[in-house]
C-alpha cells in the first residue's frame, strides 16, 4: 500500500524520487515526502495529500543532491498529517528513514527510547527506527543498521541514509516487498517495479531477512546477520507502457478492456491440443494429485471471490470438497489441514500479508500449498509449493479487473488438469470445455461491445444510495464481485444476495425504484432465479438482467436485459463479471468521483 523510492548517482535525486513516487501512486496514500542529502545536511520536504501538494513545496523550496529517499504513506499508526508523513529523523536529522509495514514491538521500543531523552514528534510506529539507529550508533551505518533490526518485531521494508556515510543508501526488508534496481553509476530501490523502469530493467528481489547496501557504481546483499547473498540480476521484460492509459480516460477502463489480451496470455502455452498441460509450471506429481482429499482456497477482496468461483469448479472437475475462506480468518479457525489438503492461495499482488500468514499457517500443518498471483516473484510465490502465475501484466486501478478474470482462468486450467489426472471427467467433456476456453477472449470482446447501453443503465441509477445484485449458484459468486467493485469506486452502498434467501429477510429491503442486477445465466436455476426477479419486480424494483445469449424470455421479467455470448455455464462468470465492471465504472463516473483511486484503499495490502 505504502511506496518507497530510493537513489544513489550522480543526478539530483529529487525529480527522480517524486517520478518515482508517481508510478506508485496506484498502491494508494494518504501524505508524501522525501528526505535529500545536500552535501552537509539531509534536507526534508513532507505533506499530508497527493504528490502535486508536495511538487509545491518542492518549488519553493528544493532539496538539491543525489542521494536520497522518497514515501508515500497509508495511514496505519496515527492519522494523515505532515507529522505522520515519511521520512522520519532522529532528533539530531542526521539519520533518516522510509518505512512500509508495521513495527509490532514500537510501543515498548518508544518507551525505552523516550526515557533515554529521545523525542517523538509523531504518533508512527516507523519513527522509532530512526531514533533506534540515533541510539545504537557505532561509527558504521551498515552494523548499526543490522543491531537496529534485530531489535524489530513486524513487517518492515526501510530504506535508510545517513549525514554519517553520505555515499551509502541502506535497504532492509522483512515481509514487505522491496527490490533494487541496478543501473549504470546509479542504483535505485522502490517498493514496486513500475517507479524505476524508465531508468533500469535490472532488478534485485530482496528477500525476507536481507539487505543491501547501495552505492552509485556497487549494490551489495547480504543477509541482516552479514552473511553475504550471491543471487543473478533479474530482467524485467514487460514494457513500461503498460503501466500508462493507453489513450483510455481512466486505467479501470483500459484494464477492463485488456482482459480478452489477459484471457489469451493466461491461456497461452498452457493448452495443448485438447488438453491443458501444467507440468511445467506446478510440481505436484499426478500420485500426489489423486491423494488430495480435500482442496481449501484463500484469499482475500476480490481474488476471494474469484476462490468462490473456485470452489464451484474444483468441485464438477475434481469431485473433491471444496471450502473457500476469508484470509484473515482462516488461521483464527483452526482449520482441519492434513498431507493430503491442498490449499490454494488467490493473490493479484502476492504480497497480501493476510494471505501469506495463511500460507504459512497451511504449511506448518503439512498441506500442499498452489498459489495464483500475478507477480512474478512476489512473496506468496516464492513461499509457494507451486505457483500458477496469471498473465494479466500491470494493473495500476485499485479496483481489480482483469486480474480478476485471469484468477478464473488460472482455476478453470487447474481443474481441467486435475479432472485429466483424476479421471473425474470424460476425455469428451474436458475437450468441450478446453473449446470454450479458448473462445473465451472472442467472447469477452463482445461484451465489452455492450459498453454504452451499460454505461447508460449505469448513469441512470447513479443517485440511489442503495443497490442490490441477485443470483443463483455460480451467479451470486459473480454478483458479490460485482458489488464489492461498485461499492469500492461508486459508494453506492450495494450487497449481493442469493436470490434464494429473498423471502428470509432480505426482500423488506426491495422497495419502489431501488435498482437489482440480477444475474440469471444459470440454466440449471434459471426457473427459480425468474420466480426470484419477479418477488422483486412487483415490489417496484426497477431491474438490469443478465442472460446467456438466445434468452429471449428474461425481458418479459425484467426493465432491460444485456446479454453475454453464449457459453458453458461454468465459464460464465469470465464474461457475466465484464458488465458488472462497466457498470461500476460508469455509475462511478457519472457521480464524479476517482475511479483509479477510490477513498480509503490501497491497491497491495501488505499489513494485516
Amino acid at each position: 500500500m505504502c511506496g518507497i523510492v530510493g537513489y544513489i548517482g550522480s543526478k539530483q535525486a529529487q525529480n527522480l524520487l517524486i517520478e518515482g513516487l508517481g508510478k506508485l501512486e496506484y498502491r494508494g496514500y494518504d501524505s508524501a515526502g522525501l528526505a535529500v542529502y545536500n552535501g552537509e545536511t539531509i534536507g526534508i520536504q513532507k505533506t499530508e495529500g497527493r504528490l502535486s501538494r508536495l511538487g509545491e513545496r518542492l518549488n519553493v523550496q528544493s532539496l538539491p543532491g543525489s542521494l536520497g529517499i522518497g514515501h508515500t504513506r497509508w495511514a496505519t499508526h496515527g492519522k494523515p498529517s505532515d507529522q505522520n508523513s515519511h521520512p522520519h529523523t532522529d532528533q539530531t536529522g542526521r539519520f533518516a528513514i522510509v518505512h512500509n509495514g508495521i513495527i509490532e514491538n514500537y510501543i515498548e521500543l518508544k518507551e525505552e527510547l523516550t526515557a533515554k531523552g529521545h523525542v517523538f514528534e509523531s504518533e508512527t510506529d516507523s519513527e522509532v527506527v530512526a531514533k533506534l539507529l540515533a541510539d545504537l550508533w557505532d561509527g558504521d551505518l551498515v552494523s548499526t543498521v543490522q543491531k537496529a533490526v534485530a531489535r524489530l518485531s513486524g513487517a518492515y521494508a526501510l530504506g535508510i541514509i545517513s549525514e554519517f556515510e553520505s555515499d551509502k543508501l541502506v535497504a532492509v526488508r522483512q515481509a514487505s516487498p522491496l527490490i533494487v534496481g541496478v543501473g549504470e553509476g546509479e542504483n535505485f530501490i522502490a517498493s514496486d517495479i513500475p517507479a524505476i523502469l524508465k531508468h533500469t530493467r535490472n532488478v534485485y528481489i530482496l528477500e525476507d531477512g536481507e539487505m543491501a547496501i547501495l552505492k552509485a557504481d556497487q549494490v551489495t546483499l547480504m543477509k541482516v546477520d552479514g552473511t553475504p547473498v550471491k543471487r543473478d540480476v533479474f530482467r524485467v521484460e514487460w514494457d513500461i507502457n503498460t503501466a500508462e492509459k493507453g489513450g483510455y480516460d481512466h486505467f479501470m477502463l483500459k484494464e477492463i478492456h485488456e482482459q480478452p489480451k489477459a484471457i489469451r496470455d493466461t491461456l497461452a502455452g498452457r493448452l495443448k491440443e485438447h488438453n491443458v498441460d501444467l507440468s511445467h509450471e506446478i510440481a505436484l506429481s499426478d500420485e500426489e494429485i489423486k491423494s488430495i482429499d480435500r482442496i481449501h482456497f484463500i484469499a482475500c477482496g476480490t481474488a476471494y471471490h474469484a476462490g468462490l468461483v473456485g470452489k464451484y469448479v474444483m468441485e464438477e472437475f475434481t469431485r473433491i470438497p471444496v471450502e473457500c475462506d476469508v484470509a484473515s480468518e482462516y488461521r483464527y479457525r483452526n482449520p482441519i489441514i492434513t498431507d493430503k489438503t491442498l490449499v490454494i492461495l488467490v493473490s493479484q499482488s502476492g504480497e497480501t500479508a493476510d494471505t501469506l500468514a495463511a500460507l504459512r499457517e497451511a504449511r506448518k500443518h503439512g498441506a500442499k500449498v498452489l498459489a495464483i498471483t500475478n507477480v512474478v516473484g512476489s512473496s506468496i510465490a516464492r513461499e509457494a509449493d507451486n505457483v500458477i502465475i496469471t498473465w494479466a501484466g500491470p494493473e495500476i486501478a485499485v479496483a481489480s479487473t482483469k486480474a480478476y478474470t485471469s484468477q478464473l482462468i488460472a482455476i478453470y486450467l487447474l481443474g481441467v488438469y486435475f479432472a485429466q489426472i483424476r479421471g473425474s471427467k470424460t476425455k469428451a467433456e474436458l475437450e468441450e470445455v478446453v473449446h470454450h476456453l479458448q473462445e473465451l477472449p472472442e467472447k469477452a470482446e463482445i461484451v465489452l461491445g455492450e459498453e454504452k447501453a451499460i454505461g447508460q443503465f449505469a448513469r441512470s441509477i447513479a443517485s440511489n444510495e442503495h443497490l442490490f445484485f441477485l443470483g443463483r449458484g455460480l451467479d451470486y459468486a459473480v454478483a458479490m464481485e460485482g458489488s464489492l467493485k461498485l461499492k469500492e469506486v461508486s459508494y453506492i452502498h450495494s450487497e449481493a444476495y442469493a436470490a434464494g434467501e429473498l423471502k428470509h429477510g432480505t426482500l423488506a429491503l426491495i422497495e419502489e425504484g431501488v435498482p437489482v442486477i440480477a444475474l440469471a445465466t444459470q440454466k440449471s436455476v434459471y426457473e427459480k432465479m425468474v420466480s426470484n426477479i419477479q418477488e422483486v419486480k412487483a415490489r417496484g424494483a426497477n431491474v438490469l438482467g443478465l442472460a446467456q445469449e438466445g434468452n429471449t424470455e428474461l425481458i418479459k421479467s425484467v426493465n432491460e436485459v444485456i446479454h453475454i455470448p453464449a457459453t458453458l455455464d461454468l465459464l460464465a462468470p469470465v464474461l457475466t463479471v465484464i458488465p458488472t465492471q462497466l457498470f461500476a465504472y460508469y455509475a462511478c463516473q457519472e457521480r464524479g468521483y476517482d475511479v483509479d483511486k477510490p477513498r480509503n484503499l490501497a491497491k497491495s495490502v501488505t499489513v494485516e
